[in-house]
């Protein structure tokens, strides 16, 4: 084995398939564009209320509020409320490097993800 695999090798556990089903299940529920973005928003704007998701994305309330619940019960945001809005923001500091990560990534290989043509097929 090379040293790349080699270090590989030590860098990554030893998962089972629900394990790995569960990390792609993660990665999924940013792979919505729109929950995407409502992340990002949150992220920018550190908290946001429900009234101002909708108007950020322009989708209607029953929309934006599925996405938003999805989110929420998967762990990437969490909600409180104060009077008759509820605010929203990123549930893990984490999440933020993730988001950084992929952009940088996403950079580098802007060109061959766009034109790729096995993912993003549903």
């Amino acid at each position: 084995m090379d040293g790349a695999g080699q270090q590989l090798e030590q860098h990554t556990p030893s998962l089972d398939t629900r394990q790995w089903e569960l990390h792609a299940k993660f990665f999924d529920g940013l792979a919505n564009p729109t929950r995407l973005k409502i992340v990002e928003l949150l992220l920018d704007r550190e908290e946001m209320n429900v009234r101002e998701i909708i108007d950020a994305v322009g989708m209607s309330q029953s929309q934006v509020s599925n996405q938003l619940a999805c989110l929420k019960w998967c762990g990437y945001v969490t909600s409180r409320s104060e009077g008759k809005f509820v605010y929203y923001r990123v549930a893990d500091p984490r999440v933020r490097d993730l988001i950084y990560l992929a952009r940088a990534i996403v950079a580098d290989n802007a060109e061959a993800i766009h034109c790729c043509t096995r993912m993003g097929r549903k």
